[in-house]
């Protein structure tokens, strides 16, 4: 493959863009004009600030002072547009945009959090009220007032999320009990290919640039293939600003815990189409501590990215070209404590020796550590066809994973991961008719993996896939009904895995087909409730390590065979959920029940003469498992409830519960249950939101959250798997508001908040460091979560706007 080719291939559509915006002023450009004014439904006074945003063309404005907003050089046609303000019920409808459009819109106070929103992830921009299924979405206000340590951290704040963690650094996505690769993650349209097989990789994605995060729970096989059978994650980071303006933003956090330092830096632009985003972060972290392990040796981590996206805007559509640039380094915490329980570290000459106040304190990793570099760059494209619209997105990315273990040569890469990946999506959503929504697709990949470490996990290969679909949605009066069908194919060349100059694996091509499709309906069944019924069938190749891995893993006892005779995961699911909406009252409820026919998990192998495989590896036994192939079920609920006691508007008090089971049709070695399933939890969050506190203070909130995780005993125990978890509860508090002068200009924002404020020693259930070694000074097993962390982060906005 050559590697240059992506480049030039996003480049030549980048300047075709550029190309059809100067044909677009003579044939192609059909310019509307679209403008109004924005009011209070009540006091009739204008509201200053609104956000008008039209989703599918990526065109937004703001109100000015007399709440008037302008768009020109619009497309004609029909558009999805939201238009909101905080602390009022977002307005979101089609409109017909013609040469010369007017319509005026009156916002109601906002009393419960739960009003439909724009979804993004699906396909066509629709209404979540009008989907099928279950989405949930978090703003950028929203991470703003949270203190995770990283994005997906976060996210699971979210009904059906939890996250799979190494620490502080390194968290994957879990929806409904599925991660790995049976979670797909999507940024600005490009589907995030780096290691996410594995336990100890994240997702690299600079939190600090997010505006926006979608979390489809649910197959998503439809629309993206292969790899989406759980659901999808998608993140989207560059949102160009109001025609006619610069936009500028300072951003710092703080935390107290680990002393994490986070300071980002952006700035935007849209001057008469040409728009543009530029921002860079710096993170920098210490080790962080709880009550039982006092500073956790090696979970320190800085992180610098930058990236950002230039395009333009016109009537024909829009070309933008997005690039980014992640660079992370991480500690490996691997828990080794002397007889007394103090960390220790190895050093050079063999041996090792307890870790010092200045090691816990360093931001540097120490040995074992692994540094991790994803770059991209894509362009993303979306063309006027008459009344019809042309999508294409093609994307390249280059991440480079190299782990370091050995104190003697620090230099020395044990692991060297080398992935460089060409995604593509083509898809052409026709002009309504009679109702129906219609699209058409084809989007896929090119992989290819080498390894230049020391060690080999998983072999060289190539991989080629793809696929296409049509997706269709027709609303009759209150009922839409969606759906679709999809067919996918893909191929690998596998290498042979190398052990030195000897061959550990033989080589092999392996191919991949199968459809997938769902069919579902939402019903609004009177004007606050709200039905949904789905069903979907889903499908996922096997991936590189599951069909042909041979080594031990970093963190396990365990010595790992592929099984190249692996079929594809084939699931069907079935979603029902129901969602109320009143003044005061917002409860939703939703199920589902998932059936997998070749669920892929390991089974322990038999030696020859009976008694279990074992292998010597550096010295240690190992005992020896293969992936294998069984049926199972995941079933569970979520449920929502905000309640806003009347007259207390501005208080709410917010439940969210989650809920799932997993079950293998046959058990192994008497354990029924599947691996890793997170544990039940509720979380309940009462919470104060008072619009104009003073002339100067607005938008002021006050939180108090109880984040209560239950005992997990419903456990793979075979092999010793994994062990039962003990519940617990932790509170975490927050308080904030922005700050603004006289002219109601934002000056600056300030959110403070407290985790874990009574700073109980836990382990969540998912975390891979609960499994680290013994300390023996106490018999406790494992390294426990995070202890008590203040987090304080100040946002200091700039804006500028061009006379026309």
């Amino acid at each position: 493959m050559k590697l240059f080719s992506p480049v030039l291939i996003i480049a030549f559509l980048f300047c075709f863009g550029t190309l059809y915006a100067g044909a677009g002023k003579t044939a192609f450009d059909l310019k509307g004009t679209f403008y109004g004014k924005v009011t209070d439904v009540v006091t009739k006074a204008p509201i200053r600030g609104a956000s008008v945003y039209f989703t599918d063309v990526k065109v937004g404005t703001s109100t000015d002072a007399a709440g008037n907003f302008v768009f020109k050089n619009l497309p004609e046609g029909r558009h999805l547009i939201e238009v909101s303000h905080v602390g009022y019920t977002s307005v979101i409808e089609y409109v017909d945009i013609s040469s010369d459009t007017k319509k005026d819109y009156a916002l109601s106070e906002s009393i419960v959090e739960n009003n439909a929103v724009i979804v993004t992830g699906v396909g066509t921009s629709t209404q979540s009220k009008k989907t099928p299924f279950q989405v949930s979405v978090m703003h950028k206000e929203e991470l703003a007032q949270s203190s995770s340590t990283n994005i997906i951290e976060a996210l699971a704040k979210k009904p059906g999320v939890s996250t799979l963690s190494t620490g502080p650094s390194v968290s994957k996505p879990v929806i409904r009990g599925l991660s790995y690769n049976r979670v797909l993650t999507i940024n600005d349209g490009v589907r995030q290919e780096g290691q996410q097989w594995g336990d100890e990789h994240g997702i690299e994605i600079d939190e600090a640039s997010v505006s926006r995060v979608e979390i489809l729970r649910g197959p998503a096989s439809l629309i993206y293939g292969s790899d989406a059978t759980a659901g999808v994650i998608n993140i989207i980071t560059n949102v160009p600003v109001e025609n006619n303006s610069i936009k500028a933003n300072l951003f710092s956090n703080y935390q107290t815990n680990n002393k994490s330092r986070s300071f980002n830096g952006n700035v935007a632009g849209n001057i008469k189409g040409i728009n543009w985003n530029l921002y860079g972060s710096n993170v920098t972290a210490a080790d962080y501590q709880n009550k039982y392990d006092g500073r956790v040796f090696n979970s320190k981590f800085n992180e610098k990215n930058f990236g950002g996206y230039a395009g333009y805007n016109g009537g024909w559509g829009y070309s933008h070209l997005l690039f980014s640039n992640f660079n992370l380094k991480t500690g490996l915490v691997e828990g080794e404590r002397d007889s007394t329980g103090f960390f220790v570290k190895p050093v050079a000459g063999g041996g090792q020796a307890v870790a010092t106040t200045t090691d816990f304190n360093s931001t540097s990793p120490e040995i074992p550590y692994q540094h991790i570099r994803h770059f991209k760059i894509a362009t993303d494209n979306n063309f006027k066809l008459g009344k019809n619209r042309l999508l294409i997105n093609v994307g390249f990315q280059h991440n480079q994973r190299e782990e370091f273990g050995n104190v003697d040569d620090p230099a020395e890469k044990a692991l060297y991961f080398d992935l460089k990946t060409i995604t593509y999506t083509v898809r052409l959503n026709l002009a309504d008719m009679n109702g129906w929504k219609t699209s058409f697709g084809i989007n896929g990949m090119r992989q290819q993996n080498t390894n230049k470490g020391l060690e080999q996990l998983i072999p060289d290969y190539n991989l080629f896939d793809i696929g296409g679909y049509v997706y269709t949605q027709k609303t009759i009066k209150k009922v839409t009904l969606s759906g679709g069908v999809r067919y996918d194919t893909r191929n690998l060349n596998v290498k042979e895995l190398m052990d030195g100059n000897t061959a550990k694996g033989a080589a092999f091509k392996k191919s991949f087909g199968n459809y997938s499709g769902s069919i579902g309906t939402a019903i609004q069944l009177t004007d606050q409730l709200n039905l949904k019924i789905n069903a979907a069938r889903g499908f996922r190749a096997p991936s590189i390590p599951e069909l042909a891995s041979n080594g031990s893993h970093e963190g396990t006892i365990r010595y790992e065979y592929g099984d190249v005779n692996l079929k594809s995961e084939i699931s069907a699911q079935f979603d029902a959920g129901l969602e109320l909406n009143t003044r005061h009252i917002s409860f939703s409820l939703s199920g589902f029940y998932n059936n997998f026919s070749n669920f892929i998990l390991y089974r322990k192998l038999q030696a020859a003469g009976g008694g279990d495989s074992t292998l010597n590896v550096g010295g240690a036994d190992l005992t020896a498992f293969k992936f294998d192939q069984q049926k199972a079920t995941l079933s569970g609920l979520e449920v929502t409830m905000d309640i806003h006691p009347h007259p207390l508007d501005w208080l709410h008090i917010e439940n969210t519960f989650s809920y799932v089971s997993g079950r293998l049709k046959d058990p192994v070695e008497g354990a029924k249950y599947l691996p890793f399933i997170p544990a039940p939890r509720l979380i309940t969050e009462v919470r104060g939101n008072f619009k104009k506190i003073s002339n100067t203070v607005h938008d002021f909130y006050v939180k108090i959250e109880a984040d209560n995780t239950f005992a997990q005993n419903k456990i793979f125990f075979a092999y010793n798997t994994e062990t039962a978890t003990p519940g617990y509860t932790i509170l975490n508090a927050g308080v904030g508001a922005d700050f603004v002068n006289k002219n109601g200009t934002e000056l600056f924002s300030l959110n403070i908040s407290g985790n874990n404020l009574g700073n109980v020693a836990y382990q969540n259930h998912l975390s891979r460091l609960k499994y680290a070694p013994e300390n023996l000074a106490t018999g406790r097993i494992g390294v426990f979560n995070m202890g008590r962390n203040f987090s304080i982060k100040l946002n200091i906005p700039f804006s500028y706007k061009i006379s026309q």
